[in-house]
Order: C-alpha cells, then sequence, then structure tokens
C-alpha cells in the first residue's frame, strides 16, 4: 500500500467509521506493497482443540522437516511433517512427564510445556512444573522423539531459546506469584552449557543470571516498573523486591556472547553478558503518547463505531515476542507490543477508568488532561467527562501509574500495549513505531469485526481493552530485503512490514486466515489467536528457495504454513 493510499484510508475510517474490505480468496488481505513480499496460506494441521492453548510455540528443524509446537492443553510438543507444507501431518508426541533430571528429579504429571526450541537435531522443551512457583525443567529430546536428559531451572520457564552457535540454551524463568500473591519467586534466566552433547549434561552445566544486583547497590532506572506487593523476605542471601519483582518474558541470543531479554510488565528489556552469565543493564522502553498525530486508538467498545482518536493517555509497551537484526553495525530490536498486567486474585493492577476514579479521580488541574479537555472537539468538557463510556471510561488501565505523590488524584492515564510493533536500537532509543497502523488496517479490511476477539465474532470487543494484540514477531529476509512479521492475537492474521530501514519501514501486506462468517470452534473457522511464528528461510525450506512462515495460534489449535513469495 502506498503512503498516500493509507493515509486515505486512515482518514476515511477516523472520520466515518467505515473503510471498503479487501478481500483475496476469501480471506482478508490488505495493501500489498509492489515489489514486497505475498504471503499465501498453503496449508493447516488442526488439533481439534478450541481454547485450549493446543498451539502455542512454533519451532523448525531443517534436516527432517519438522515442526515442534507446544501443545500446553495436553502438556506436550506435537511433532509435525511438512515436506509436504500443502498437508502437515502429525508424526508423534514429545512427552515430558516422568523423564529423570539430572538433578535426580523426574518431571512429574501435571507439568506444562511452555516453550520449544531446535537446533542441530537437539529439541528443548521449557516445562512448567504443576506448581508453577517451583523450580521447572528443561527437557532435551532428539527430533525422533526420543528423550534424552533433562535439567532444573528456575520457576515458570516460558520461553527457550538456542545461541545462534548452538553451544547455550536460554531460558527465560518468568517467576510469577501465585494467585493469592503469597509466593512470588525470583525472575531470572538460565544458561545451560550444551557443547551439543545433552545427553551427558549435569546440573553444573547450568548458570544463573539473575536480578540481584538492583536490590544491592546498584541503580535501577525510575522507569521500570518495580510495583505491586513487597514479597521479599528482608532475610540475608534471599532475592528482595527488585529479583522477584521482574519477570523474563522472551530472550533473543543476538551472538553467542550476548542477549536481550524483554521484562513485560515492567515495560523494560535486560541485556545479558552470556560469558559472564550477568545482567549489565536493564533498560525502560518508555511509553507511547496516544496524544501525537498517528498515534490514535479507539477507547471504547460502547461507542458503536471505529473511532480511532488521540486521547490523553500513555500506552505501555510491554512487548511479549520480538527479533533483532543488525543494520549499519547496529543490534536492533523489532518488539511486538502486546501489554501485560498483574492481575491475580491476590493483586491486581488492572481497572477500567471508570471504576478507577470513582475511589480516586483524575486530577483536575493535571496540565496534560486540562490542555486536551481545552483544545478537544470530541465532546469532553472536563477531566472528569473522560470516565464516559464513549471515551475512556471503559478502556482498560493501571491503578499503579499516574497517581499523584500524595495519592490524591490520578495525574495521567496508562493503558497496557502499544497496539503496535516497534524498533529500538540496542540503548533503547526508538527509530520506528508502526503508530495507530493496526487498527486502521483491520478496519478496512473488515470494518464489521476490526477489533473482534479470537474466541467470538465481535466489532469491536477489544478496543476497551489492548486493540488487536501484537503478541510475537518474527524477521525473514526475502531477496535481500528483511521483513517483520507480526502475529496479532486477537482479531487475527499476519501483519507484514519491510524493515529493511529502520527509519522508512512500510507496511506491506495483512493476511487474515480467518473466516468471519464461521462461527468459531468449527473448522471452517480458520486460524485464532495467533501466538508463535517461526520463518523458514529460502535455504531450510521443504520448498527450496521459497521461503515459508509458520504460525501456531492458540484458540483454534491449528498450525499454519503460508508461502513467502516476491510481490
Amino acid at each position: 500500500m502506498s503512503k498516500t493510499m493509507a493515509a486515505t484510508a486512515a482518514l476515511t475510517v477516523a472520520l466515518t467509521g467505515t473503510a471498503a474490505p479487501v478481500h483475496a480468496d476469501e480471506r482478508h488481505s490488505a495493501g500489498t506493497d509492489p515489489g514486497g513480499v505475498a504471503l499465501s496460506a498453503v496449508g493447516t494441521y488442526r488439533t481439534g482443540s478450541f481454547d485450549a492453548a493446543a498451539a502455542e510455540i512454533v519451532a523448525h528443524d531443517p534436516r527432517s522437516q519438522r515442526l515442534f509446537v507446544v501443545n500446553a492443553a495436553a502438556a506436550t510438543v506435537e511433532v509435525l511433517d511438512i515436506s509436504d507444507p500443502s498437508a502437515p501431518a502429525k508424526l508423534l508426541d514429545l512427552r515430558v512427564a516422568g523423564v529423570a533430571a539430572a538433578d535426580g528429579s523426574v518431571v512429574g504429571e501435571g507439568a506444562v510445556a511452555n516453550s520449544v526450541a531446535v537446533h542441530d537435531g537437539v529439541v528443548a522443551v521449557a516445562v512448567e512444573a504443576a506448581d508453577r512457583t517451583d523450580d521447572g525443567w528443561v527437557v532435551f529430546f532428539d527430533t525422533g522423539g526420543g528423550a534424552l536428559n533433562a535439567v532444573r531451572v528456575g520457576a515458570l520457564p516460558d520461553m527457550a531459546t538456542f545461541t545462534p552457535d548452538g553451544r547455550h540454551l536460554l531460558v527465560a524463568n518468568e517467576g510469577e506469584p501465585d494467585d493469592a500473591h503469597t509466593v512470588d519467586p525470583e525472575g531470572s534466566v538460565s544458561v545451560i552449557r550444551v557443547n551439543r552433547r545433552p545427553a551427558a549434561l549435569t546440573q553444573d552445566d547450568v548458570r544463573t543470571a539473575d536480578f540481584r544486583a538492583w536490590d544491592g547497590d546498584r541503580e535501577l532506572h525510575p522507569d521500570v516498573r518495580v510495583f505491586g506487593p513487597d514479597l521479599s523476605t528482608g532475610e540475608p542471601g534471599t532475592p528482595g523486591r527488585v529479583a522477584r519483582n521482574l519477570e523474563p518474558e522472551y530472550i533473543v541470543a543476538d551472538t553467542a556472547y550476548s542477549a536481550h531479554v524483554v521484562l513485560q510488565e515492567a515495560n523494560a528489556f535486560a541485556v545479558l553478558d552470556l560469558r559472564t552469565v550477568e545482567f549489565t543493564d536493564i533498560v525502560p522502553f518508555g511509553v507511547k503518547d496516544h496524544l501525537e498525530p498517528g498515534n490514535g486508538l479507539d477507547a471504547s467498545d460502547r461507542d458503536g463505531a471505529v473511532r480511532i482518536e488521540n486521547w490523553p493517555v500513555y500506552g505501555m509497551y510491554q512487548p511479549d515476542g520480538f527479533d533483532s537484526y543488525r543494520w549499519q553495525g547496529r543490534t536492533l530490536l523489532v518488539t511486538a507490543n502486546e501489554g501485560d498486567s498483574r492481575d491475580r486474585d491476590g493483586y491486581s493492577e488492572e481497572a477500567r477508568l471508570a471504576d478507577l476514579v470513582e475511589e480516586t479521580p483524575l486530577c483536575e488541574d493535571s496540565p496534560r488532561l486540562r490542555d486536551f479537555v481545552d483544545g478537544n472537539d470530541l465532546g469532553v468538557t472536563s477531566p472528569e467527562g473522560l470516565a464516559d463510556d464513549a471515551a475512556l471510561g471503559r478502556l482498560t488501565v493501571t491503578a499503579a501509574d499516574g497517581l499523584r505523590e500524595d495519592g490524591s488524584c490520578y495525574e495521567d492515564v496508562y493503558a497496557f500495549g502499544g497496539r503496535s510493533f516497534s524498533i529500538w536500537t540496542a540503548d533503547g532509543e526508538q527509530l520506528f513505531d508502526s503508530g495507530a497502523d493496526f487498527e486502521r488496517i483491520t478496519a478496512e479490511a473488515e470494518p464489521d469485526f476490526f477489533n473482534s476477539n479470537h474466541t467470538e465474532n465481535s466489532f469491536e470487543s477489544r478496543s476497551d481493552d489492548k486493540g488487536p494484540e501484537p503478541e510475537g514477531v518474527v524477521l525473514g529476509e526475502v531477496s535481500g530485503r528483511t521483513y517483520a512479521f507480526i502475529g496479532l492475537e486477537r482479531v487475527g492474521g499476519v501483519m507484514v512490514y519491510d524493515v529493511t530501514d529502520p527509519n522508512a519501514a512500510f507496511h506491506v501486506q495483512y493476511l487474515n486466515n480467518r473466516d468471519f462468517s464461521a462461527e468459531p470452534g468449527t473448522r471452517e473457522t480458520g486460524d485464532l489467536g495467533a501466538e508463535g511464528l517461526a520463518f523458514i528461510a529460502g535455504d531450510d525450506s521443504p520448498v527450496p528457495g521459497v521461503p515459508l512462515l509458520a504460525v501456531a495460534n492458540e484458540v483454534s489449535g491449528s498450525t499454519t504454513l503460508y508461502r513467502v513469495d516476491p510481490a
């Protein structure tokens, strides 16, 4: 789509709430840029489960042309043969329960597979204990399904990835608290020295990077979110507030010597030195100002229209999945700005704005809110009016940020996620953000369902939360250009951007393999809840020279393969 076309479509949506849909092969495909790439769905494997996290994370082994897909519902990893990508077929399950670990423990029944990574014929599965506040495991298999070994890692291992040389496996131990919020394990990253010999691993091959230095004399940037109940004991040798509060979500191993780790709820990322197995820095992402031109959002599920407007809201980027690439000798991070909150029985930061201000009002003298009230044409005549349902009253916000120091009122409003993807330097400088593109593009492609949920066909049931909710992103090179493929968890589908020049990234295509005329939960509905993505380069593809994109969809329990062809 040209910039002129995109601007025209965006203006049409903003002013009228409607836009002409673009259809392709009974699915929705908007904005293919000349000279770019075009996705087309070629084959799908379905588990038959609905809304049960039956297809979450996906990894590819080019030697065997097998996909490894986490089926959390069955506590297994499903192994799919994709030698014919038009007909992916299940071969077997990798079952983690009962595998003996190097420390003498055994992976118990009730353990949950959370993530999978593959390198040089070795498959690593991150496994959460039945009690997620207990230490988990990594279980190693060969690509034929034989269990090789297991080692213990931290609490709630949620993501695993190999370093580029395959010598180390990195595991993000999220360390979330229990539902009562009375037990809060330490967040950490396990660094496992694999050296291509997983069968011989001992527990001594596992080292742990933690955040305890920031509980000591190391200064934490004030924009890194550390909040909620303080469950640190204060006893010597135990982790304190910061170490327990930070929860590693996702890791990208940039080189054999360094990695970046997203701390989603903290709205920050950490830099990990793999030689010393120590975190060297924690960098905040900052916030997105939805008042800035191009950064509007549809903030209400009760206004009955597509209203992408500028509101006095700060969006915390809080990415989930991310990837990295090199540009002009620099490492760049590409993030899917999903957003996430702490929302448990024992503590929750979430509230609708209307409910939040019933107890603690918005500050009538807030300069930001006052300036908006004085200058807006949306019918808001006072800060109090922002809490109306047709304004920001329905928006899910955090109670943990924006409060005036004396606790009397909220000076600012903070929402979860950026409804976008971004490109950052390794120092945290933002080079690009997609602004309001995702909501504008989905409104253009399917105006009757532009902010639909993934378990139902609805018009804008996610407008009051995180919109299309970008979940994961993967990068791939095609014909010498670099593309970002971003999965949208709620409305569904994949956004494609050319990010070859991060200062001039542009939208290429949106393809949603979902049929809104079918009932969710039926085979006809297609894919729901894009979760994990894997790019298969042309040299590694079962179709020689043709790149593929694999997308695991957690709600529909399906894994779909797409061709990535020159447009």
